[in-house]
């Protein structure tokens, strides 16, 4: 006959709960910058590579579409190559749910820059909030990027 095992003293090991990962979006699926088409038709293809952005507003709503996708490495992409930030890490908490484009001025094919002011809803941690922001575009190596943040006016 055996001795019975001793109940083990090791502590368990307490694993980190990994945040949720952004919700996967289908080709089919509309597409999250607001505009009635799905989203292969829409904002997909400037993520894949396959297409660029026609106008400074079209690139806001992409970009808006890969922050509610998680990708950074179209973010990156996008930045203009002065004031983009070495490595971008996005809050795996927060769901973007809604884009209101506000203003836009320039950004069509017969302009070098443009703003366009927005408002982007979102949820974090069950939290509803919005962040308002007028963004600067300009015309890079033959593409619109984003440039940055124009001051508040208030």
């Amino acid at each position: 006959m055996s001795k019975p095992k001793k109940p083990s003293r090791t502590p368990k090991r307490r694993t980190r709960q990994q945040p949720p990962a952004p919700p996967t979006i289908t080709e089919d699926a509309p597409c999250p910058c607001g505009r009635e088409a799905s989203y292969g038709e829409c904002c997909a293809p400037f993520h894949q590579g396959r297409a660029t952005a026609p106008t400074a507003e079209r690139l806001m709503r992409s970009r808006y579409s890969a922050f509610a996708v998680g990708d950074t490495a179209y973010l990156l992409r996008s930045w203009h190559s002065t004031t983009r930030p070495a490595a971008l890490e996005l809050d795996p908490a927060q769901r973007w749910t809604r884009l209101e484009i506000l203003a836009a001025t320039g950004g069509t094919a017969f302009h070098t820059e443009g703003t366009v002011a927005f408002r982007a809803h979102y949820t974090v941690h069950g939290h509803t909030d919005s962040q308002e922001e007028h963004s600067r575009f300009v015309h890079e190596d033959g593409q619109w990027v984003y440039v940055d943040a124009l001051p508040d006016m208030s």
